[in-house]
C-alpha cells in the first residue's frame, strides 16, 4: 500500500470523530482559565503555592520514570535474555504489579507501613515500637507510584528485545566482546526507542494519577486540580492549573519526538527468528533472583497480604462487608464497553498513522498522548460542561462514561495496535489490492487478522485501565452506578479498610485475570 495513496473514506471520517474527541477538553479549558482575564491568569500561573505544585509534579514524574527504568531493564534482560531459574515464572509475576490500580497499591503500602496502626507497625508493637517513620509525602508517592507504573515500561522493553536481531549480539562476541560489553553497546542503544515509549506512558500516568498523591497527602496537580473544583464554584483557578499540567505534557510529547526521530526502528531479519543464545550468570544468579524477589514481594505479594490482613480483622469482628456483586457487573460492563469502543476509534489512528501518514495524521495520533496525560478529573469536567449545557440528554450517563474513557484511554490501543502494523510488511497488503480487494476488504480480511494480537491487547489494556480509573467515573456515572474504584475510594476515605480490602481484591481478580490474558498473547507470539 503506497504511502501517497489517498486513505478510504471510513478512516478519515474516523479519524475526524476522534479528533474531535480530543479536542473537546482542550478546548474547555482554554475558555474556562481566559475567562479569568489575562491578569488573574498570570498571578494563578505565577502565586508561590502553585510553582511549588510544578514543581513537585516535575520531580515526581520524573523520578518515578528513572526509577521505573532502574527495574525495567534489568528485569527485561534477565527474564528474556539470560538463564535465570523460572524464568517464564517471573516473566509473569514482575508484570502483575500493572493489575494493581495504584490507589489500591497505595492503600496497601500505607496499610503496611503507616507510622500508626498498619500491619507491621502491629507486628512490631511487642517489641517496643509505637510509631513507624511516615511514609506519607515525596518517599510513599515515589515508592507507590513506581511498583505500580513500571510494567509500563518492562512490556516496552521485553518486546523490544525479542524483536532485536541476535546475529548483531554474535558478531560482538566474535570480535571479543563480554556479556556485560555486548549488552551496554550492542544491546542497549537498540533499547532505546522503547525505553523512550515506555518511559513517556510512565512519566504521564505519574502526572496524572490522582489516588496515590492524594492517599499518601502529596501536593500534586492531581490533588490541588481535585481541590479547587470541589471548594470553589469558580472553576477558573482550576482550569488554569491544568492547562499548567498541560503544557508540561506538550513539553514531554515534543523531547520524546525529538529524541525518538533520532532513533532508528530495528526489526528482525529474515535469519533473526532462531533461538536466541541465553546469557549465563554464573555467580550473578542469586542476586538476580533476590532482585526478582524484592519487586515480587512489593509490587505484588505485599498488596495481597495487606488486602488479606483487613480481611481476616473484618471476619473476626464480624464486620458487615458491603454487597460488591453489583459495583462488580458495573465496573466489567463499563471497562468492557470501554475497551471495544475505543479499539474501534484506535485502529483508524494506528492505520493511517503508519500507511498513510501526514502532517495532519500526526498531529491526531501525537494528540492522543496529551490526552492520556491529563487527569481524568479535567476530561470529566469538561464532559460535564459540554453535557450539561449543549447535550443534557447525555449528562450523567453511561455513554458519557464511556466516551471519557475513549478521550483518556484511545493511546494505549492506539500504541499497541502501531506497533503491530509496524511489524506487518505493506507489500502483504499491496498484494491483496492488486487481487482486486477494495480497501474496506483488505483491512477486514488481511490487515486486521495479522494485527489481532495488538487488537487484543490493546482491548485488554484500556479494559484494565478503565477499571481502575476513578474520578472520571466518580463524576460522569449515572446516579447509583457505583464501581469497584469508587467503593474502594469511598470506604478508603471513611477509614473502612475491611470494605476497600474486599473491593480492593475484587477488582484485583478481575485485573489479573486481564493481565494473565495480555501474557497468554505474548507467549503465543513468540
Amino acid at each position: 500500500m503506497s504511502k501517497a495513496a489517498r486513505p478510504p473514506l471510513f478512516l478519515t471520517i474516523a479519524a475526524v470523530v476522534v479528533a474531535i474527541a480530543i479536542a473537546l477538553p482542550l478546548f474547555y479549558l482554554v475558555i474556562r482559565a481566559f475567562a479569568a482575564g489575562g491578569e488573574e491568569l498570570w498571578q494563578l500561573f505565577t502565586r508561590q503555592q502553585n510553582l511549588i505544585i510544578l514543581f513537585n509534579s516535575i520531580v515526581l514524574m520524573a523520578a518515578v520514570a528513572l526509577l521505573s527504568a532502574l527495574i525495567s531493564v534489568p528485569l527485561a534482560f534477565l527474564t528474556v535474555r539470560t538463564d535465570l531459574p523460572q524464568r517464564r515464572f517471573w516473566l509473569i509475576v514482575t508484570t502483575l504489579p500493572l493489575a494493581v490500580p495504584s490507589y489500591v497499591g497505595s492503600f496497601a503500602l500505607i496499610g503496611a507501613f503507616a507510622p500508626r496502626g498498619s500491619f507491621l507497625q502491629l507486628l512490631l508493637e511487642p517489641l517496643g515500637v509505637e510509631e513507624l517513620p511516615s511514609i506519607y509525602g515525596w518517599f510513599g508517592a515515589i515508592f507507590a507510584l513506581t511498583l505500580f507504573t513500571y510494567p509500563y515500561m518492562l512490556l516496552s522493553l521485553r518486546s523490544a528485545l525479542q524483536g532485536l536481531d541476535p546475529s548483531l549480539e554474535e558478531a560482538a562476541r566474535s570480535m571479543g566482546y563480554n556479556s556485560r560489553e555486548t549488552f551496554f553497546k550492542i544491546v542497549l542503544p537498540q533499547l532505546y526507542p522503547s525505553l523512550i515509549a515506555g518511559g513517556l506512558l510512565v512519566a504521564l500516568y505519574a502526572l496524572r494519577d490522582f489516588g496515590t498523591p492524594s492517599l499518601m497527602q502529596f501536593d500534586a496537580f492531581t490533588q490541588a486540580i481535585f481541590i479547587q473544583y470541589q471548594a470553589s464554584f469558580n472553576r477558573d483557578a482550576a482550569a488554569a492549573l491544568s492547562l499548567m499540567l498541560v503544557t508540561i505534557v506538550m513539553f514531554i510529547l515534543w523531547l520524546e519526538y525529538r529524541m525518538r526521530s533520532r532513533a532508528a526502528y530495528y526489526t528482525r531479519g529474515s535469519a533473526s527468528f532462531r533461538r536466541v543464545k541465553l546469557v549465563k550468570l554464573g555467580a550473578w544468579k542469586l542476586p538476580a533472583l533476590a532482585f526478582c524477589m524484592v519487586i515480587t514481594f512489593l509490587g505484588v505479594v505485599l498488596p495481597v497480604i495487606t488486602i488479606i490482613f483487613w480481611l481476616i480483622q473484618g471476619f473476626l469482628t464480624e464486620y458487615e462487608f458491603i454487597d460488591l456483586v453489583q459495583p462488580t457487573f458495573n465496573s466489567i460492563t463499563a471497562a468492557g464497553l470501554a475497551a471495544i469502543v475505543t479499539t474501534l476509534f484506535a485502529l483508524p489512528i494506528a492505520i493511517l498513522s503508519v500507511r498513510f501518514p501526514s502532517k495532519i495524521i500526526a498531529v491526531v495520533e501525537r494528540s492522543t498522548y496529551i490526552c492520556f496525560g491529563v487527569p481524568g478529573i479535567v476530561v470529566a469536567l469538561s464532559l460535564v460542561f459540554f453535557g450539561a449545557n449543549y447535550l443534557p440528554i447525555l449528562y450523567q450517563t453511561l455513554p458519557m462514561l464511556i466516551f471519557a474513557y475513549l478521550i483518556l484511554f484511545l493511546q494505549q490501543s492506539v500504541g499497541t495496535v502501531r506497533t503491530s502494523l509496524l511489524q506487518v510488511n505493506p507489500k502483504v497488503e499491496e498484494a491483496a489490492r492488486s487481487l482486486g480487494k477494495s480497501s474496506w476488504e483488505t483491512l477486514k480480511e488481511v490487515t486486521i487478522p495479522l494485527v489481532t494480537p495488538g487488537i487484543l491487547s490493546g482491548t485488554v489494556l484500556v479494559f484494565l485501565t478503565a477499571m481502575k480509573e476513578l474520578p472520571a467515573t466518580m463524576l460522569l456515572s449515572p446516579i447509583g452506578f457505583d464501581t469497584l474504584a469508587v467503593e474502594i475510594w469511598k470506604a478508603t476515605e471513611n477509614v473502612d479498610f475491611a470494605d476497600a480490602a474486599a473491593a480492593s481484591l475484587m477488582i484485583l481478580i478481575v485485573s489479573m485475570a486481564s493481565t494473565f490474558f495480555v501474557l497468554s498473547q505474548e507467549k503465543g507470539n513468540r
